[in-house]
C-alpha cells in the first residue's frame, strides 16, 4: 500500500478529527489508464479520507469485456501510482457489491455517470445503488479510453503521415498544439480544452524543500504508461528526499523527433497524466529540448536522469544533455522495463485488430445459424 501523495482530504477530513475516516471504493479494469481516470479517483478521494480502488482480473476483464490490453500486474502498478490512491484491491470482482463493500470497510463507492454493464446486461453498481451506498463523480470530458485507440489507430492511415509536408497546415499552428480549426495537427483530434482549474486540482502544490534532491528528467511522456512509472520510480528511490520535475516537450518538438503522428496525447493532456503521478512533483509545460545552464539554475536542479531509450541529438546537432553532463549530474537510469510507447501502440492497435475479429467472426457465426433456422422454418411449410 502507498499513502496518498496529495495533500489533505475531503470534506470529512474537515472539522471532525474524532471520527472515523470515511473509506471510499472504487473498481474498475484501468486498462488503458489515462487522466480520466486519474480526475475520477481525485473526485472520489475528495468526498472521503481514504480511497481503495479495487483492479479486476485479466480473466474477469476477458468475460465481460474481452481480453485487456494490460496484464493484471501492470494494470495494478498503473493505479497505484495514482497519487490519490491510497490502497489497491487485486482481483476486485467486476460486479460490486455490498460484501465487497463490508469486506473493505467501506461506506460507499464513486463510479463516473455513464453505465458498466456485465456480460449479461445488467448494472454492475445495481445492488450498491438500491442501498444508497453509491456517489457518483463526473467523467472528464475530450477523452476515453475508445478515443485514445482511435488516436492509434489514425497512425496507421498513409494520409496521416503527411504533416511535415502540408506547409499550409503547419503555419496556422501555435506552441500549444492548435490547428486552424481547433484541431492538433499532431494528435489529430478535438483539442482538450485545459483551464488554471484542472492543473490546480492535479498539482500538488509542493515547493521544494531544504534537504530536497531536485531531480530532472524530461521528454514526452507520451500515453503515459508503465514503463514510465517504472522509470519515475527508479528516479524516485535515488535520493533519501526527491524532488522530480518532469519537462514536458510541446507537440511539435515530439514530431520532431518521434515522427508519424506522436504525439498521440497533446501537451494539455500529457500535462495532467504526468501530473497525476505521486512520483512527480512538479512539471515544466513546453520544456526546450536541450537541458539548459537556465534551466539548471532556475530549478535549482542537482541531478538529471533520462532512461535507456536513445537520446536524438537537438535541430543542430548537439548533444541536448551536455550541459548536465559538463557539470558532472547527468544519470542514466534503467528502469528495467523495455516498454516504450511505440510498444504499446502496436499492443493496443493488435489487441484492438484481434477483438474486431473475434466480434465479426462471432456475428457471422450467428447470422449462419439464423439462417439455417430460417431455412428449416421454410421447409416445413
Amino acid at each position: 500500500m502507498l499513502r496518498n501523495g496529495a495533500a489533505g482530504g475531503g470534506p470529512a477530513a474537515g472539522g471532525r478529527a474524532a471520527a472515523r475516516p470515511v473509506r471510499v471504493w472504487c473498481d474498475g479494469c484501468y486498462d488503458m489508464v489515462h487522466y480520466g481516470h486519474s480526475n475520477q479517483l481525485r473526485q472520489a478521494r475528495a468526498m472521503g479520507d481514504y480511497l481503495i480502488v479495487g483492479v479486476h482480473t485479466d480473466e474477469e476483464i476477458a468475460k465481460h469485456k474481452g481480453p485487456p490490453v494490460f496484464t493484471q500486474e501492470e494494470r495494478y502498478k498503473m493505479v497505484q501510482a495514482i497519487k490519490w490512491v491510497d490502497e489497491i484491491a487485486p482481483g476486485a470482482p467486476y460486479v460490486t457489491t455490498l460484501e465487497t463493500l463490508d469486506k473493505y470497510n467501506c461506506d460507499f463507492c464513486v463510479h463516473g455517470d455513464d453505465i458498466t454493464l456485465t456480460i449479461d446486461g445488467k448494472d454492475t453498481y445495481e445492488e450498491v445503488k438500491a442501498t444508497g451506498r453509491y456517489r457518483e463523480c463526473k467523467r472528464t470530458q475530450g477523452v476515453s479510453t475508445t478515443d485514445l485507440v482511435g488516436r492509434m489507430l489514425l497512425m496507421t492511415k498513409a494520409h496521416h503521415s503527411n504533416i511535415d509536408e502540408d506547409l499550409d497546415y503547419r503555419k496556422h499552428t501555435d506552441n500549444f498544439g492548435k490547428g486552424p480549426k481547433g484541431h492538433s495537427p499532431w494528435t489529430g483530434v478535438s483539442q482538450f480544452l485545459q483551464t488554471s482549474q484542472k492543473i490546480i486540482q492535479f498539482a500538488s502544490g509542493k515547493e521544494p524543500q531544504p534537504g530536497d534532491t531536485i531531480i530532472y528528467v524530461a521528454g514526452a511522456f507520451d500515453l503515459f504508461h508503465i514503463g514510465h512509472v517504472d522509470f519515475l520510480e527508479k528516479v524516485h528511490q535515488l535520493a533519501e528526499k526527491p524532488y522530480i520535475i518532469a519537462g514536458l516537450h510541446f507537440d511539435q518538438e515530439v514530431n520532431r523527433y518521434k515522427g508519424k503522428n506522436y504525439p498521440i496525447m497533446n501537451i494539455h493532456e500529457r500535462t495532467l497524466s504526468v501530473l497525476a503521478c505521486r512520483y512527480v512533483s512538479e512539471v515544466v509545460i513546453g520544456a526546450p529540448y536541450a537541458v539548459t545552464a537556465d534551466l539548471l539554475d532556475h530549478f535549482r536542479v542537482t541531478l538529471v536522469c533520462h532512461g535507456m531509450t536513445e537520446v536524438v541529438p537537438d535541430k543542430d546537432g548537439s548533444d541536448p544533455y551536455e550541459e548536465p553532463k559538463r557539470r558532472g549530474i547527468f544519470q542514466l537510469v534503467d528502469s528495467g522495463s523495455n516498454l516504450t510507447t511505440d510498444l504499446i501502440v502496436q499492443r493496443i492497435i493488435k489487441n484492438r485488430l484481434e477483438f474486431e475479429a473475434r466480434n465479426q467472426k462471432k456475428e457471422a457465426k450467428e447470422l449462419a445459424v439464423l439462417e439455417a433456422m430460417k431455412r428449416l422454418e421454410e421447409e416445413k411449410h
